[in-house]
Formats: C-alpha cells, sequence, structure tokens
C-alpha cells in the first residue's frame, strides 16, 4: 500500500471514528435524514441539562467543555430558550475578552459554553465551581489543561468535575485507550500518520 492509499484509509477511519463520537453525544449532530424524531433524542443531553437546572437553581457557575462547537450549538439553542444568560468562546469567537468577563462579573450568567481547544489556554475563569466536560478527548492531558481553567490562584471554591460517558459507546472505548495509551500526544490531530502510535488491536477495538 503507498503512501496516498495509507492517508485515504487513515481519512476514512478517522471520519468514521468522528461521527461515532457525535453520534455519542446527540444523534442531531449527524443531520440524518432518515433519523426520526425519536431517534434524536439524547440521553446525555437530557442528564446534562438536568443537572445544569440544578445547579443553576444553588446558584454554581459551570463550564461546559465540548471537543465539537456543534454540540455547544446544541445547548446555546436550548438555553437560549429558556433565556438562560451564557458566555460562548470557540475558534471563531471574536468577543473573547467580552465573554469571559461577562461570566466572571455577571451573576445572571452562569454558564459557559467553551470548546476545548479554544478553551486550553489563557483562561482565568475562578468564577466557576463546577465542570462539566460533555465527551472525551483522545489525549488526557488536554482535558486536564481546560480544568486548570477554574483551579487557579484566587478560587476560593470547591470545584466539582463531571465527565459525561454514553454507555455502550465509543467514549467508553477512548477512556479505555486514554488508560492504556497516555503518552498519546494528541496522536488524532498532530501527526501525519496518526495510526502508527496505535496498534491493529486498539484500531479495530474502538470500532468493535
Amino acid at each position: 500500500m503507498d503512501n496516498d492509499d495509507v492517508t485515504t484509509a487513515n481519512m476514512i477511519v478517522i471520519q468514521g471514528l468522528t461521527k461515532l463520537r457525535q453520534l455519542a453525544n446527540h444523534p442531531r449532530m449527524l443531520e440524518a435524514e432518515r433519523i426520526s424524531e425519536a431517534e434524536l433524542e439524547s440521553g446525555k443531553f437530557d442528564e446534562v441539562t438536568r443537572m445544569l437546572e440544578s445547579a443553576i437553581s444553588e446558584n454554581h457557575k459551570v463550564l461546559l467543555f465540548s471537543s465539537f462547537v456543534k454540540h455547544l450549538n446544541l445547548f446555546a439553542e436550548y438555553f437560549d430558550k429558556l433565556k438562560w444568560k451564557y458566555s460562548m468562546l470557540t475558534g471563531s469567537t471574536t468577543d473573547r475578552e467580552r465573554q469571559i468577563k461577562q461570566f466572571q462579573e455577571d451573576v445572571d450568567c452562569r454558564l459557559f459554553l467553551i470548546s476545548l481547544k479554544a478553551g486550553g489556554v489563557g483562561l482565568n475563569l475562578t468564577s466557576a465551581d463546577y465542570v462539566f466536560f460533555l465527551d472525551p478527548w483522545w489525549n488526557p492531558a488536554a482535558e486536564n489543561q481546560a480544568l486548570s481553567r477554574a483551579h487557579r490562584i484566587g478560587q476560593k471554591s470547591k470545584v466539582m468535575v463531571y465527565r459525561f460517558i454514553t454507555e455502550n459507546s465509543i467514549e467508553e472505548k477512548i477512556l479505555k485507550l486514554q488508560e492504556r495509551k497516555k503518552e498519546l500526544a494528541d496522536v488524532f490531530i498532530n501527526s501525519n500518520n496518526p495510526f502508527k502510535q496505535l496498534s491493529k488491536e486498539d484500531i479495530v477495538d474502538l470500532f468493535n
């Protein structure tokens, strides 16, 4: 198999894994025309929003991290319907400082939707006392870096961390892969040949 064939095969596998990760978050992320309304429901989405209602009623402030902007947009749409005030930070955000200031200083703004990549550096969000990881990332170091946004000098409250994992999905396999392959350094993003770090058994297990 030549380099072009290897590259094509890698891209097909990555696309398949991405779709499985999106499906574990919410079926609406796939935009499939043949999915019925009943199948568009998400147990994860329902559980997250249930916990958010409780957190807001108890005056907590929550950081919500996801690898997918489309996933964050689904929550933003829900917050808009309920008229919940929130900040949002993704790679396309142009008013970054205003979003941060609003969350830090506005008592009515209790939610901050953050793209895992965009929120990895340069943030000091000590007003948050809850952190929700809406989906796991291949490299746990990225999650730890995001968590440090709340664990900063000036934080006076205990920070509660929740990770939402869909049962019997690829997300459980990602967690196992994290445990077995802690040396992975964002391999699916930064490597020209990401699968050279994974065994054939690792890749097969992700789809199995």
